[in-house]
């Protein structure tokens, strides 16, 4: 055998023959059958598609290790056909060498260098192990003998399948660095204060959102039987939510805020806390909750328990300093930010998230979310603390969201003095395709479009008239400026006490 390389050196041609001897002589048996349709199950790697396919109906770390699998899998059978099939051009076994009834049927015409289906399966197998490592040591035994059966079969001397799954294991690990294991979660972490306790929720004035997500009209009733000594005002759509909760706030008698709503009620809310220096009870009823689920009240109850014993912590709040309107007559106004701001397609993007999830899954519903929303949408020109880029989506996080990529969830530390600023740029050449790219691989955290920093003080400006900005989902045109700073340690609220 001759190649671009070089001839396959003699020694490894006498092994060759040698291991295919010793396995002419092992007897017949339905193992035969076995292996051959083993072999064949792996054909253009229908065996690992379809083991992929049954491994995405499960969300998570499932359906990541499924599709890093399918990856890998396809690094590899490209390496493998089309460049060392090449330039490693090999004759097959022929029959003098094993007993003809062992022959896979039709035997393969390509080079016998390297084995293609070791590669798929070795690449399948680690790339799904390195996400699932259990489910990673299940496979394995499937592609050793998918290997196996390439020489059981007479399709591919010993040396072949060896290096077919070199070249596997190789396209495995390299997409890893493509798309790299997800840093564990930090310990959540509170810095407990003492709050006014409120029994009953005697000395409590809860503002009611009607128009929160979760809002019924038994809503009302269920709080007041939970807090029984409690104010409890409901704001109807014709009120001004803002006045409102003012007015609850500065009730006589009143000891703590608590809301009812979605992100944008709350940040009202928590403005209003620290204009009057009241702790604050966050009542999971919006439609996102989020501050409620960093603060540890992923229930009613467990805000009764909280407030009932006292139990609070600090937090940072975000100061959101915003100029908007024409040159000669700007309006400036101040915003409390509880968690985040986005200005571009982010927007966007989490309301087609949120309207796919139900039939998809948060996962799957993200990724369509995002190719519909960047296929669609074009970028901004934004001027970031004196540096110009053109953005797909500029995000600010009160506070380390986590995980660390385009994807943030969960804040475990509400009181780190910073602000999480992401960044997906379109600079680059050929950035539509990068995105999407990043985007179908996983690897958006650490493609070159996305810039992740902290910093306790943040400016933007458009380059042009204006631009559209959210903050913690309440939407505002006509920005000509605004800048982000941080409130370390501003605002109490009631937070079950964490185990010791």
């Amino acid at each position: 055998m001759r190649s671009l390389l070089g001839q396959t050196p003699r020694h490894l041609e006498k092994l060759d023959r040698k291991l295919v001897r010793a396995l002419s002589r092992v007897p017949g048996g339905s193992h035969d059958d076995f292996f051959r349709r083993l072999s064949a199950s792996a054909n253009q790697g229908k065996l690992w598609l379809g083991i992929a396919a049954a491994m995405a109906i499960f969300p998570g770390k499932t359906r990541r290790a499924a599709l890093h699998g399918v990856l890998a899998q396809g690094v590899a059978s490209a390496v493998t056909n089309v460049v060392f099939k090449t330039l490693l051009p090999r004759t097959r076994p022929l029959p003098e060498h094993l007993p003809v009834f062992r022959f896979v049927h039709p035997q393969p015409t390509s080079s016998s260098m390297p084995s293609g289906h070791s590669a798929s399966a070795a690449a399948f197998a680690l790339g799904v192990g390195l996400i699932r490592p259990a489910l990673g040591a299940t496979l394995a035994p499937v592609a050793a003998g998918v290997a196996y059966s390439r020489v059981h079969t007479g399709a591919h001397w010993p040396s072949d399948v060896f290096f077919g799954s070199a070249l596997g294991a190789g396209a495995a690990l390299v997409t890893r660095k493509w798309w790299p294991v997800r840093p564990p979660f930090p310990a959540v972490r509170r810095t407990p204060v003492e709050a006014a306790r409120l029994p009953d929720g005697e000395g409590l004035g809860i503002a009611v959102n009607t128009l929160g997500g979760s809002y019924a009209s038994e809503t009302a009733g269920a709080l007041q039987e939970v807090f029984p000594k409690a104010y409890i005002k409901e704001i109807s759509p014709d009120e001004d939510v803002a006045a409102e909760i003012e007015a609850v706030a500065t009730r006589p008698g009143i000891v703590a805020m608590g809301v009812w709503g979605g992100d944008g009620t709350v940040g009202t809310a928590a403005a209003a806390a620290l204009d009057h220096s009241l702790p604050l009870l966050v009542l999971p009823g919006g439609t996102l909750n989020h501050f409620a689920r960093d603060a540890g009240i992923p229930s009613l109850q467990a805000a009764v328990d909280a407030a009932t014993r006292g139990e609070a912590a600090c937090a940072d709040v975000g100061h959101v300093s915003v100029e908007r309107g024409l040159p000669d007559s700007p309006e400036k106004l101040e915003l409390t930010m509880l968690n985040t701001a986005s200005i571009g397609l982010y927007p966007n993007l989490v309301r087609r998230r949120e309207q796919l999830q139900p039939a998809l899954g948060k996962p799957l519903a993200g990724v369509v979310a995002m190719f519909r929303t960047f296929a669609a949408g074009t970028p901004c020109t934004l001027v970031v603390d004196g540096v110009r880029h053109k953005l797909w989506i500029l995000y600010v996080g009160r506070g380390r969201y986590y995980p660390r990529d385009h994807a943030p969830l969960v804040r475990p530390v509400l009181d780190d003095g910073v602000l999480d600023l992401r960044m997906i740029t379109a600079d680059e050449s050929f950035a539509r395709l990068r995105l999407l790219w990043s985007v179908l691989t996983g690897t958006v955290a650490t493609s070159r479009i996305t810039h992740l920093r902290e910093a306790s003080r943040i400016r933007v400006e458009p380059v042009g008239p204006t631009m559209v900005l959210a903050v913690d989902g309440e939407v505002m045109p006509g920005v000509r400026v605004v800048e982000f700073s941080v409130r370390h340690g501003r605002l109490v609220y009631y937070s079950p006490k964490l185990p010791d």
